[in-house]
């Protein structure tokens, strides 16, 4: 459920403001926010404040101990009229996915604190392999070699600490943030894809204590439906990735390229292993890639075209887009998606077929076009997992006046699944769906006027 493509690259050490921890158990103290020690690292830093603040490993036992989570906050130009908290997706996203995209959220919520956590497990809050996800180990916040095998052998050992990154406790963080963190200015809550499940599970088993307005912003599917889990992800991505062919055919200007439909095009390329060896070894996870960015999307015609010719320059111009989406995110060190908590959280609570095998995923995959690797880390082995909590599928029964941000056309949470909650979230509050035709995922990123034009009114009313 990541609204961007992961970076596993090496980090750089950054060290902290830090309030003194809390002992197990006990209550931290309210801290406040000091300038952040990283401040010259990049100039969206440059005003930025940060704390950390221990919280319960466990909020259901308090006496297991304390983590620590990281606070960033991007303070409002003049006096503040209100604070906006951002929500990254993942789940093994840091709050950092938002850093590129300050200045535009400055633009639509003027006045208001950016105040960025970083959930259990990611970015600088204390994470699940701690020695392998730190900064100064071989591969950075990332795993790399044998720190696959030490972080895994690690979660397993200790199964109790291990089972405490749940949804429902980075839940329960959110609140606590909130409410010693905030201050008495109005509050809106923002979350981004995976963002916006720990918003709602927020809401449903610890609201922050005052909060006057919600935006979800590409709202991934009820936890109980069925048709747009993360075990389906190939096929929403692949129903996506088949209708931006079908623009193409309805559109003389792109069409004309062709003696056949879009689809049947790619599928002889696909079919042709000489002609799509340009692609790599799993062409369709490369495709799906391709239409996560507008830019990249409207290349795909061209791609495909010069393909069949033998000629990959529209695909290298394509890759070297991709690339220059990775370096805005890579700018910032603390970047980078968590890939045990990924799949701790990603098989534990959002796989809603336990029966799924290889087999199935290669047959699946076979009548497709574009296809999705995530379904493959819901497969068992590996990382550990812990049982369903009793607040899956739990919605809230009061919402306050909510936004929902999505893109028709988003190849990782599917409109359909965005409007049937959306429809059904109704009932506990005031719910408005705003649908781009032409964004991808992550609203803010894939079409920004849009977003600030529909986030800066809702604020205003």
């Amino acid at each position: 459920m990541s609204p961007i493509i992961s970076l596993l690259a090496p980090c750089a050490v950054l060290s902290l403001a830090a309030a003194t921890p809390a002992a197990a158990g006990e209550p931290a103290e309210r801290p406040g926010f000091t300038p952040c020690a990283d401040a010259d690292a990049h100039p969206a830093l440059g005003d930025t404040r940060c704390a950390q603040l221990a919280v319960p490993l466990d909020h259901g036992a308090p006496e297991t101990g304390t983590i620590d989570l990281f606070v960033r906050k991007f303070p409002a130009r003049g006096a503040a009229t209100g604070e906006l908290w951002l929500i990254a997706g993942g789940p093994g996203e840091s709050g950092a996915s938002f850093y590129p995209f300050i200045d535009r959220l400055r633009a639509a919520a003027p006045g208001f604190d950016l105040i960025v956590p970083d959930h259990r497990g990611t970015g600088l809050s204390t994470r699940l392999c701690p020695s392998e996800e730190s900064a100064d180990s071989a591969g950075g916040m990332a795993l790399e070699g044998a720190e696959w095998g030490s972080c895994i052998g690690a979660l397993h050992a200790d199964p109790q600490r291990t089972q405490a990154f749940t949804i429902g406790n980075a839940a329960r963080d959110v609140s606590l943030l909130m409410d010693r963190h905030g201050g008495d200015t109005r509050r809106y809550l923002y979350g981004v894809s995976y963002g916006t499940q720990l918003i709602l599970r927020t809401l449903a088993v610890a609201p922050p204590e005052r909060l006057d307005g919600v935006i979800l912003n590409s709202l991934v599917p009820a936890d109980d439906d069925l048709r747009h889990d993360l075990s389906r992800r190939s096929q929403v991505t692949d129903a996506v990735g088949r209708q931006v062919l079908r623009d193409c055919d309805e559109r003389p200007d792109c069409s004309r390229y062709f003696d056949q439909p879009l689809d049947e095009a790619l599928a002889a390329l696909l079919a042709d292993p000489e002609l799509s060896e340009p692609l790599g070894p799993k062409p369709k996870y490369l495709l799906a890639v391709l239409i996560d960015f507008p830019r990249t999307r409207a290349m795909l015609p061209f791609i495909i075209a010069g393909l069949h010719r033998g000629d990959a320059a529209w695909l290298e111009h394509a890759q070297a887009e991709l690339g220059r989406v990775q370096q805005t995110f890579a700018a910032f060190p603390q970047f980078g998606s968590s890939i045990p908590l990924v799949s701790l959280i990603s098989r534990s609570e959002n796989n809603r077929r336990a029966e799924l095998t290889e087999e199935m995923i290669e047959s699946e995959e076979a009548g497709l076009l574009f296809a999705s690797p995530l379904p493959r880390h819901l497969l068992p082995g590996g990382f550990p997992t812990y049982e369903a909590p009793a607040d899956l599928g739990r919605l809230p029964e009061r919402i306050p006046p909510t936004l929902v941000l999505h893109a028709k056309r988003d190849p990782k949470t599917a409109f359909a699944g965005a409007a049937a909650l959306a429809e059904r979230l109704d009932a506990a509050g005031d719910i408005e769906l705003a649908a781009s035709d032409t964004a991808a995922h992550y609203v803010l990123m894939t079409d920004p006027d849009f977003a600030i034009a529909q986030l800066r009114d809702f604020i205003a009313r």
